[in-house]
């Protein structure tokens, strides 16, 4: 018997939960929200990163980034620097208290991710990585699939 999924609203209300509920934790343990967290990992793995690039790969807009990042510069997590190879590009760099900071969460991401996958077995685990790695690289595709000739958008839809 097939079980009929709401995947997509079910992802909607499982995100805005998961993370309303990791920023409680990590604004009253480092005083950070998720997402300035995010940032902190995205620049220990690859320092001196523009706002363009960092949005990019947080999947977030540039403009968002941008006062994020500026709360970030206030509180010395972060620094806006001048490209050394182009003048006319800013790069954002891990300040040492960011990263003071990051290696406090890196713990509490730990927490967060035995949490999540403590239910499952590694099977199961493999399904999950599966699935949320092929909706990342896949996600335009699945949101906006193309046609095919003489096809409709709902026949698309039902077999992405």
């Amino acid at each position: 018997m097939s079980v009929k999924l709401r995947v997509f609203h079910q992802l909607q209300v499982a995100h805005n939960a998961l993370f309303r509920a990791a920023d409680q934790r990590t604004r009253q343990s480092v005083g950070l929200t998720t997402s300035q967290i995010a940032v902190l990992f995205v620049l220990s793995q690859s320092d001196a990163q523009p706002i363009s690039e960092i949005a990019k790969r947080l999947s977030m807009g540039k403009s968002s980034l941008t006062g994020l990042v500026d709360r970030m510069v206030d509180r010395g997590l972060v620094a806006r620097i001048a490209s050394t190879s182009d003048r006319r590009v800013i790069n954002v760099h891990l300040a040492q208290n960011g990263a003071k900071i990051l290696a406090h969460v890196k713990e509490e991401t730990s927490h967060f991710n035995a949490a999540l996958l403590a239910p499952f077995n590694d099977k199961e685990q493999l399904v999950i990585q599966r699935f949320l790695t092929h909706l990342v690289d896949h996600a335009d595709e699945i949101i906006n699939p193309v046609s095919p000739p003489g096809g409709d958008d709902h026949d698309a839809i039902d077999t992405a």
